[in-house]
């Protein structure tokens, strides 16, 4: 059972300006609540027990939404970043937090129901370092053969490949970590690409659910509607 949960809440939230001129993405509020609330709610419902959040943009926000270190009873810890270090650097930056288990890797603008079960169970019948959670979609980031395997990341077109996108939810092994020198800024697309074909970055496709990508002002109004 993967007890710890590590969300990306460091973003700028450009494209939501001016909702995000003084607010993290992730706390603007999605039927009554912040929008991480939602994140949250699925990653304890899956059996996490423990929640770690990177901040950087507004970061005295999140110490206001979620006074005394917790949420609902669970440990709720926040990495700063006085710099922002894009997904893989936050995750170096953390790497202390995170420690020696399994965890899940989660943005915090993606409200989801997606069934986080299948993605579990599909990273521990494998020696995956990462396992991706994937969806159909128009935009095809992520190539994987017909083993699950991850092929080509970053779009393509093999035909001798399974096309999707990621759906911004991955399962992680604590191993991967070192697979990032340094806490400089980086992405973790440019780490991926550096591991595929060789079984350590898989991929689960998971359509069933609803998944929201909270990225521009339409989507988070269509959201917000009743």
């Amino acid at each position: 059972m993967v007890k710890t949960a590590f969300v990306l809440g460091a973003g700028l939230g450009t494209r939501l300006r001016p909702l995000t001129v003084n607010c993290p993405k992730p706390l603007l509020p999605v039927r009554g609540r912040p929008m991480v609330e939602h994140v949250f709610e699925r990653l304890a419902d899956s059996g996490v027990r423990r929640l770690i959040v990177n901040t950087h943009h507004a970061a005295e926000r999140w110490a206001q939404a979620f006074p005394g270190g917790e949420w609902r009873g669970l440990p709720l810890l926040f990495r700063h970043e006085p710099r922002l270090l894009g997904t893989a650097g936050g995750l170096k930056n953390a790497a202390d937090l995170i420690g020696g288990g399994d965890f899940v890797l989660h943005s915090g603008d993606v409200v989801t129901d997606l069934p986080l079960e299948k993605l579990l169970a599909a990273h521990a019948s494998h020696a995956a370092e990462v396992t991706l959670a994937l969806r159909d979609s128009a935009t095809k980031t992520i190539g994987i053969d017909a083993d699950g395997v991850v092929r080509q990341v970053g779009g393509g077109a093999d035909s001798d490949l399974a096309w999707y996108d990621y759906a911004n939810i991955a399962i992680i092994s604590p191993c991967f970590l070192q697979r990032i020198p340094d806490t400089q800024p980086r992405e973790l697309a440019a780490v991926w690409r550096g591991m595929t074909g060789g079984g350590a970055l898989r991929g689960v496709v998971i359509n069933s659910g609803e998944w929201h990508n909270v990225g521009t002002p339409e989507e988070y109004e269509k959201l917000n509607q009743p």
